[in-house]
């Protein structure tokens, strides 16, 4: 890919950032809990479904939060959000990789050439 053409491909993914405050990063999961005794929904079988977003940190650290139901999909788009945002910026980052490399051209340009 050409400098120009770089250039475009990584003004073309900035101006498609959506940044916004509703970002999640860690991973949300489903976890059924069953109580030991007392409760006629768990002697069933059943259990009691539970959501937790689990998050890791540098030096092995984990957090674990629970999550009400009624805030799940909101939740879900979150983490969405966070991973769309990483994608990009991903990309943009190895857009300036190849912005770093000399251009072909003028390198070849610059070349003595070989007795």
């Amino acid at each position: 890919m050409n400098r120009d053409k770089t250039l475009r491909a990584r003004q073309k993914l900035v101006d498609e950032l959506r940044i916004t405050g509703e970002l999640l990063r860690g991973s949300l999961l489903e976890r059924t809990v069953r109580h030991p005794s007392g409760c006629p929904k768990c002697a069933r079988g059943e259990g009691h479904r539970v959501f937790v977003l689990t998050v890791s940190y540098p030096g092995g650290g984990t957090r674990q939060l629970s999550v009400r139901r009624e805030r799940v999909g909101e939740v879900r788009q979150q983490l969405r959000n966070y991973q769309d945002l990483k994608q990009t910026i991903e990309a943009i980052c190895e857009l300036n990789h190849d912005l770093l490399r000399p251009d072909r051209a003028r390198a070849k340009a610059g070349r003595k050439p070989h007795d």
